[in-house]
């Protein structure tokens, strides 16, 4: 049996939704948010300085990432040092590369050196964590965001990767590996599993949270009647 509620890995809800998040600030399974601009532009959101102050206005005692969006490395750094101002709360998500490839840790140095809490995200391999790890050492704290969901579309197992990205990052007490692009809810059962710090998960997962735990003999006979009921709505006949 599955309770969600005794999980160890804290839950970040991953979304652009200013409603569901409203609705989720209010859950205290919640521990953090993220986003991102393929989020926010998929949710509609036109006005980033303006989407950002209205989630901070809900989200104020739990952590909360928004990413820059330049390409060029000065620019990131601006736009980084401009989303921390916004709150004490406030972590800035740096890509671990800008869109030709180029590092973008000597960035990251910088910024977490300066005081700056941010996210290196959009990570992958071993090499880049113990890379991020470097950097971060001595730092302010942070989120290091492997992308496990992306990593499983290529048809590896993630797991073995986390665990190395965990014993990479556990000299660092401040700094904190998240579960990023998780598929599917098995994968809050991943991340726990292994002891990873964090999951971040879609708002449509979250909805199947509530299936934690569910009898599957009851489960199975949902779903007969599903079909059942949707044949019966097509009027379909033979």
């Amino acid at each position: 049996m599955i309770d969600a509620t005794k999980l160890s890995v804290r839950v970040f809800a991953d979304g652009a939704d200013i409603a569901s998040i409203r609705k989720l600030a209010d859950d205290p399974l919640i521990a953090g948010f993220t986003t991102n601009p393929t989020l926010m532009r998929r949710a509609g959101v036109d006005d980033y300085e303006q989407f950002a102050h209205e989630l901070l206005e809900c989200v104020t005692d739990r952590p909360i990432s928004f990413e820059v969006f330049s390409d060029d490395f000065g620019e990131m750094g601006r736009q980084a040092r401009k989303i921390a101002s916004w709150a004490d709360n406030v972590y800035v998500k740096i890509p671990i590369t800008n869109t030709e490839g180029r590092s973008s840790l000597d960035l990251a140095r910088g910024l977490t050196h300066e005081g700056v809490k941010i996210n290196i995200t959009a990570l992958m391999t071993n090499e880049q964590v113990d890379a991020a790890a470097e950097v971060l050492e001595g730092g302010s704290p942070a989120f290091v965001s492997v992308f496990a969901g992306r990593i499983a579309d290529t048809g590896r197992e993630p797991e073995p990767i986390m665990v190395r990205a965990l014993e990479a990052l556990r000299p660092l007490p401040d700094v904190h590996l998240i579960w990023a692009s998780p598929r599917e809810v098995l994968n809050i059962v991943q991340a726990d599993r292994i002891g990873c710090d964090i999951i971040a998960v879609t708002h449509d997962l979250l909805a199947k949270v509530g299936l934690f735990g569910r009898d599957l003999t009851d489960f199975s006979l949902e779903t007969v009647r599903m079909f059942h009921r949707d044949a019966a709505a097509a009027g379909y006949r033979l």
